[in-house]
């Protein structure tokens, strides 16, 4: 039976595209060595370098389908010819070890973990959401541009796409406006000793 008051967090990330949320995830892992990456599934080939079980658990496309049709991912997607997937044993192993485990996935990914999260209380109980955005969309604009890597009509996809993406904020536990990379990573820090340091996660104190 899990421990009822496990101080282990489940914390999801999401963003729209340019808003700085790999980057973000990247600092929140290196100051807090105790996060770990939750480790995805995909059918694509290894890649030179990558180790199973650490960079991606690399399964054959039958065997995907078979672990989708049992229900076995909280959110999976096929991208360009290849699935992904997000296992939910494989995030309740870690929890169960104390481990804090770190989801970083986009806004449509986020909806559907949180509403396969909801009839679990393992999972409600670690999960923490967090919505990153900068303060405005010519913010989003400004980055998407000083990146220098889209054509003109890539961005205003993307823009139109992150129109609507922004439009979820309140349904995240926190709102975090992307100002600089430190700044970023200092208020998700105090996010994440708060959400350690709240009661119903903590164990009662010696009297």
């Amino acid at each position: 039976m899990p421990d009822p008051v496990s101080s282990a967090l489940l914390i999801l990330i999401s963003a729209p595209s340019g808003a700085g949320k790999t980057t973000l995830c990247q600092q929140l892992l290196a100051a807090r060595p105790e996060v770990t990456r939750a480790v995805t599934c995909t059918t694509r080939p290894p890649r030179a370098g990558e180790r199973e079980g650490v960079d991606y658990f690399f399964l054959d496309a039958a065997t995907f389908q078979r672990r989708v049709a049992a229900g076995e991912f909280l959110e999976h997607a096929t991208v360009y010819q290849h699935s992904y997937g997000v296992l939910k044993s494989e995030l309740l192993a870690r929890l169960r070890q104390g481990k804090d485990v770190l989801l970083n996935v986009d806004v449509q990914g986020a909806a559907t973990i949180c509403a396969q999260v909801r009839p679990d209380a393992e999972l409600r109980h670690a999960l923490v959401t967090v919505f990153l955005t900068t303060p405005s969309l010519a913010d989003l604009e400004r980055r998407l541009r000083r990146r220098a890597t889209d054509a003109e009509e890539v961005i205003q996809r993307r823009l139109g796409v992150a129109r609507a993406e922004i439009a979820q904020w309140p349904h995240f536990d926190y709102l975090l406006l992307s100002t600089t990379i430190p700044e970023d990573l200092r208020r998700m820090l105090v996010i994440y000793e708060a959400e350690k340091m709240r009661s119903g996660r903590a164990a009662p104190p010696g009297v």
